[in-house]
């Protein structure tokens, strides 16, 4: 096992450069599925979620080549089957991706419900009612989902609530489907544009992508192109935040400033320095951090997957700050692992309060999973001491080579090596 130690209080100074968005890249990689001719995707992430799903597409017998650093081409005009294996499924929650391509592709689809995170109960139950609005017929069965039609036909899709998945979902079983969806309550995300702007690069009729309508005419063809993923936002807030939080002065690049506004207004409010460049952003801190209140909201809010981040930053802030969060039910399991640090964090349910202590001292924690992990290195890197930081693959499923990005801007981060039975005992 891994673990990353890191030796604190070290004001991060340069430039970093962020990767392809994580949570565009699943969903495009799934999308590979329905292209009738292979495609290349640019700005691929390293991550192990990226390369769980190019083993899942191997599985059911696509053809994945690695053309370079980050440009891989994706071969499925030759998949035959519409089974995603059971433990790659259950490794990561955008498995469920799958449900509407293999539909989309072969009108029927055997996946297990999806792992990752541990993030409290995430059901998928508009998913499902996405699918069957369009004719197909479901069922759960020893833990896999199984969907079947005859065909699919276009129909109105209304979500009972904003849910980025099965937004996504519903336009992965919809661009073959004939006739015209309208999918109203739709997700707004970044990705999800992406996505859109992807699948219609290849002959798909997608409008209305980035609103709460998405209208699809269903087309029967997609065409093999060469595609760039937007860059990741929470790579590049995490990056925002831990520049602020040791106080140092980073150039952030390859970036969309637009898709960080929600992040940067929230910065500037406790008395950070942003600035806006076309593709890159300067975050800089030459005062106190303050105190503020924080909801996170679907896009265009304040991001779920970047509130561990700023509260870690809010700990360190004068006065007492409000952070709510009812987005997942189990988004504040890294509150004990701050707590070890020195971290003055109460919790309520889906509310923190949090009084900032100044500063945070460094200690032996873990991950619970992916953005609180990132929470836990940006807290190491300002601490005084040394943080080991263990059960660091949930880190890795969302972050390309986060240490050695952090070193490069002077930090004092270490990946170590340690044999499981002495994790097992520690």
């Amino acid at each position: 096992m891994d673990k990353y130690v890191i030796k604190g209080g070290i004001p991060l100074h340069g430039e970093i450069v962020v990767s392809g968005a994580k949570n565009a890249a699943v969903a495009l990689v799934a999308a590979t599925i329905l292209c009738d001719e292979p495609c290349i995707l640019e700005n691929v992430p390293e991550i192990s979620d990226i390369s769980i799903c190019i083993k899942i597409l191997k599985e059911m017998g696509a053809d994945v080549k690695i053309l370079g650093k980050n440009t891989v081409e994706f071969d499925t005009t030759h998949m035959t089957s519409p089974v995603v294996p059971y433990e790659l499924a259950r490794s990561m929650r955008a498995s469920s991706y799958f449900l509407g391509t293999l539909l989309g592709r072969f009108h029927e689809a055997y996946v297990p419900l999806p792992g990752g995170c541990d993030l409290g109960d995430r059901p998928i139950d508009q998913h499902l009612k996405a699918f069957a609005c369009l004719g197909a017929d479901y069922a759960i069965e020893s833990g896999t989902v199984h969907l079947k039609t005859d065909a699919l036909i276009g129909n109105q899709i209304y979500f009972d609530f904003i849910t980025v998945g099965a937004t996504i979902n519903a336009i992965f079983a919809a661009v073959k489907t004939k006739g015209l969806t309208i999918i109203e309550n739709a997700a707004k995300e970044p990705h999800i544009v992406d996505l859109a702007n992807f699948l219609n690069s290849m002959g798909a009729d997608i409008r209305g992508a980035g609103t709460d309508v998405i209208k699809i005419r269903g087309i029967e063809y997609l065409k093999g192109i060469t595609y760039a993923i937007i860059p990741d936002q929470i790579e590049a807030g995490t990056y925002m935040v831990a520049a602020a939080a040791t106080k140092g002065n980073v150039l952030i690049k390859n970036v969309i400033p637009k898709h960080l506004e929600s992040i940067t207004a929230k910065l500037r409010k406790v008395g950070v320095t942003v600035e806006e460049f076309d593709e890159s952003i300067r975050v800089s801190v030459d005062g106190p951090i303050m105190k503020t209140s924080l909801k996170t909201m679907p896009h265009p809010g304040f991001p779920t997957d970047m509130q561990p981040q700023f509260s870690t930053l809010l700990t360190l802030a004068y006065g007492t700050s409000i952070v709510t969060d009812d987005i997942f039910d189990n988004r504040f399991r890294y509150v004990a692992e701050l707590r070890r640090m020195g971290a003055d964090i109460s919790v309520d349910g889906t509310v923190a309060v949090i009084q900032g202590v100044g500063k945070l001292t460094g200690a032996p924690v873990k991950a619970t999973d992916l953005r609180a992990g990132a929470a836990l290195v940006i807290a190491g890197l300002a601490a005084e001491g040394i943080t080991e930081i263990d059960d660091i693959y949930h880190i890795e499923r969302g972050y390309e080579t986060i240490d050695e990005k952090l070193r490069a801007l002077g930090a004092d981060i270490k990946r170590v090596y340690y044999p499981e039975s002495i994790a097992m005992t520690s």
